[in-house]
């Protein structure tokens, strides 16, 4: 079996007192959180660090202590699977700048809403860890 790496963020803001989450339209029209491959010598850090400054252009504040992964089969390369490490990052009065050719759009917007658009059980339940890991 072959492994593909990617890590990315579950990148969130506050406003008026609510947490807002970042969520990525891939052009293909999946949602996501911001991520992508790992290069080179790239620690995971390193990797998510520099996907969501690449597709959101933010350069958020990582918080210690959540991390989260993700493994499925690629359909459109069988024999394939995917392994993806969240962290969980806040950014605070920057402009979301979504990545030309990569992303469709960004969505912007609060727990309820945002778990509702990921059509896998996963990220859903990694959405659910980070509000829990944000509001207790």
């Amino acid at each position: 079996m072959n492994w593909e790496y990617s890590c990315g963020a579950v990148v969130f803001t506050k406003k008026d007192g609510q947490l807002l989450f970042v969520i990525v339209q891939e052009q293909a029209g999946a949602y996501s959180f911001p991520k992508g491959h790992m290069e080179g010598d790239e620690t995971e850090a390193e990797t998510a660090r520099r996907e969501v400054y690449e597709e959101t252009g933010l350069s958020p504040v990582f918080i210690d202590g959540f991390y989260r992964q993700d493994e499925y089969p690629l359909a459109e390369k069988p024999g394939t699977w995917k392994k993806v490490t969240y962290f969980l990052a806040e950014y605070k009065n920057e402009e979301l700048l979504p990545r030309e050719g990569e992303i469709r759009r960004i969505h912007l917007l609060p727990y309820e809403e945002a778990v509702c658009l990921f059509e896998h059980e996963k990220p859903r339940q990694i959405l659910r860890d980070a509000y829990e890991f944000l509001t207790k």
